[in-house]
Parts: structure tokens; sequence; C-alpha cells
């Protein structure tokens, strides 16, 4: 084989991994920025929000990482709502099903057009009574009735205290991570190998 044919077989080969990547196009996944958030989203039927109501960041506080909301206690419900149709809107009840009563501290406004948090500067909703512990990573079905909209439903993720969650304040009575012990560390003595 001469030097021009091992010139053009070592290329070919160097060259087929850089094609095949291109073979995946401008719409492959790994051409999109990724971002992963917890929080979930109202999407319904392929759609962004639902009857005039869109959520763009929905989530239940759960305990820091390591430790557990604990049966009977209570956890945190924050909820960012758009009210996007013409008249204003009121979130009046939400229903977490069997995992506990939710209460609301007061029935929550939503003027037209503009972003309500209803976890500024305080939860306003509170799951109280859970039936099982809860330790993040889980999925809440929550039912939202609204005076215009009607019930929406929703599969709401319970998220740890931790990351760009850190800051909010913790759910009453949850229990602490353990902590560490310390693992022993072989002695000066022992790595000589005396």
């Amino acid at each position: 084989m001469t030097s021009r044919r091992w010139i053009a077989a070592a290329a070919a080969l160097l060259a087929a991994p850089v094609l095949a990547g291109c073979a995946a196009g401008f719409d492959a996944n790994t051409n999109k920025p990724y971002a992963p958030v917890e929080g979930a989203a109202l999407i319904e039927n392929g759609g962004y929000g639902s009857r005039g109501i869109q959520i763009p960041q929905a989530f239940v506080l759960g305990p820091d990482s390591g430790a557990q909301l604990a049966w009977r206690g209570s956890a945190p419900v924050y909820l960012s709502i758009i009210n996007t149709a013409g008249a204003p809107d009121t979130l009046q009840q939400v229903s977490a099903g069997s995992l506990g009563a939710v209460k609301l501290t007061a029935p929550i406004q939503l003027p037209s057009q503009q972003l309500v948090n209803t976890g500024k500067p305080t939860p306003q909703i509170m799951i109280e009574g859970l039936s099982k512990a809860l330790r993040g990573g889980e999925s809440v079905k929550l039912d939202l009735t609204f005076a215009n909209a009607g019930v929406v439903s929703m599969d709401v993720p319970v998220v740890t205290r931790s990351r760009e969650y850190k800051e909010y304040p913790p759910a009453p009575g949850a229990t602490a991570a353990p902590t560490p012990t310390p693992s022993a560390t072989p002695s000066a003595h022992a790595e000589s190998g005396h």
C-alpha cells in the first residue's frame, strides 16, 4: 500500500466520528441548551397553561437533603401563577387528595396579566397532616380551584431544600438530616508501615 493510500484510509477513519455527529442535524438534543428545573409547569394537551391560567413553576418544598418531612407534618406549596384571561380570577381552594388537607391563608387574588407568587413573603398554601413522610423526589397531584377558570389539575414535584431552594424557610417540623460520622484516618505510624 502506498503512503497516499495510508493517508486516505487514516483520514477516512478519523473523519467517520465527526461525520456521524453531523448526521444528527441542527435539532439534535446535544445542540440545545439544557437547564434542569425541578419545579413543574402547567402543561395541558401539549399546550402551556389551561383556561387562561399559566403556572410556570410549582413545587412542594420538602426537607433538607437526607432528611424528611414527618408523617402528620406539613409541607409548603409554592406556585407562580399568571392569569392571562382578560378578567381577574381567584385561587379559592387547593386539594392534595389523600396526602393531607390543604390550607390557604386566604383566597389568592390573580389580577389579569400579573405574576403572583404564593410563597412570598411567606407560604400561603400548606399541606397539613401528611399521610406519609416525604423525602423529596416524590410527586403530588394538586387540584387547584379557580373562581373563573374552574379546576386545574397538575402533578407537582416535592423538591429537597438544597441548591436554588436552600434559601426558602424550612418546612415546619422537618427532621434534620443525619450528621455524617467522621471516618477514622490512619495514623502516621500505620502509614509508614512500622
